[in-house]
C-alpha cells in the first residue's frame, strides 16, 4: 500500500508538469499586439473607412476598418500617397483585432 501512493503521486506530478510545459507560449506563437495579415482581392473599398477583401474559399469576405494612420504600399514596399485601390486588385492587409473589429494599419498591393 505504501508503494502505491508514491507511484500515484509521481504520476500526478508528471501529468501536471507535462500540461504546464505544453501550455507555455513559444517563440513561434503569434503576438496579438503585433497583429496578423490576410491576403485576398478587393471586394469593396471606401477610402478612409472600410476595406472588404475576398480570401480563399470557403471563407466569407473579411471586413477591415481602416485606421486613421493606415499606410498604403506598392509591391516593392514603397509608401503610396494616393493608393488608387480598385475592385479585384490583390492586396495583403496587416491588421490588429480591436474591440472585435479588424483594424487595418497597412495595405500592400501585390503584383499579379
Amino acid at each position: 500500500m505504501i508503494m502505491i501512493k508514491p507511484i500515484s503521486l509521481s504520476a500526478v506530478v508528471l501529468l501536471t508538469l507535462g500540461t504546464l510545459v505544453y501550455a507555455q507560449p513559444t517563440t513561434s506563437s503569434p503576438d496579438p499586439k503585433a497583429g496578423a495579415e490576410s491576403t485576398g482581392t478587393i471586394k469593396e473599398y471606401t477610402p478612409g473607412s472600410i476595406l472588404i477583401i475576398n480570401t480563399l474559399a470557403p471563407n466569407e469576405p473579411t471586413q477591415f476598418k481602416l485606421s486613421k494612420s493606415v499606410v498604403y504600399a506598392d509591391a516593392d514596399g514603397k509608401t503610396l500617397e494616393a493608393p488608387g485601390l480598385a475592385k479585384d486588385q490583390k492586396v495583403r492587409v496587416h491588421y490588429i483585432k480591436t474591440a472585435g473589429e479588424n483594424v487595418a494599419d497597412r495595405v500592400t498591393l501585390i503584383k499579379e
